[in-house]
């Protein structure tokens, strides 16, 4: 896209408009456009009962998880925890 091409969304639906009216409109105004669309800290933090298990997996799954995990900055628990939970949600 060359420079200074402004580009016109003609099917965007309602919802998506009217955000990026408010957007525009808090932008004029001096206001940060993004301020009510972010949540508060501690929104960002779900804090869900746990519950200790003794379990028996294969090494070679467990250093996968380990791994990753280290790539990744995360803890390996948390990492076979949240694959747990999306295979629940799935087929609850």
């Amino acid at each position: 896209m060359k420079k200074g091409t402004e580009v016109e969304y003609t099917d965007a639906p309602p919802d998506v408009e009217a955000a990026f009216d408010a957007m525009e409109a808090a932008i004029e105004q001096g206001e940060d456009p993004f301020v009510d669309v972010l949540p508060p800290p501690e929104q960002l933090v779900l804090k869900r009962p746990k519950q200790k298990v003794t379990l028996m997996l294969d090494k070679s799954s467990v250093e996968f998880f380990k791994r990753s995990a280290g790539e990744n900055g995360v803890k390996y628990q948390t990492m076979i925890n949240n694959l747990l939970e999306n295979y629940v949600k799935k087929y609850s």
